[in-house]
């Protein structure tokens, strides 16, 4: 296999994932599968981790990602992919 494809692959995995973890988080249920909402949401996300309150809202936003997955048994992430 090529290497772009390769990374083809990676790049699409990881996206996939991403859509997963929006889905998971009920996103998609709670805004209607409004795209505009779901964007409009991650700018202010992306705003507010443009600013002074960065380090606060990334381990907030940390923590309870981690104690969420742990309570749902995935702790470590993502599966390792396969070949």
């Amino acid at each position: 296999m090529r290497d772009w494809q390769v990374k083809r692959r990676e790049r699409t995995r990881h996206l996939i994932e991403l859509g997963g973890l929006v889905a998971k988080a009920g996103l998609v249920d709670l805004t209607d599968d409004d795209r505009a909402t779901l964007y409009g949401a991650f700018l202010t996300l992306a705003d507010r981790l443009r600013g002074d309150e960065r380090a606060t809202a990334l381990t907030l936003w940390q923590r309870r990602g981690k104690r969420a997955f742990n309570m749902e048994g995935e702790v470590g992430g993502p599966p390792p992919a396969r070949a």
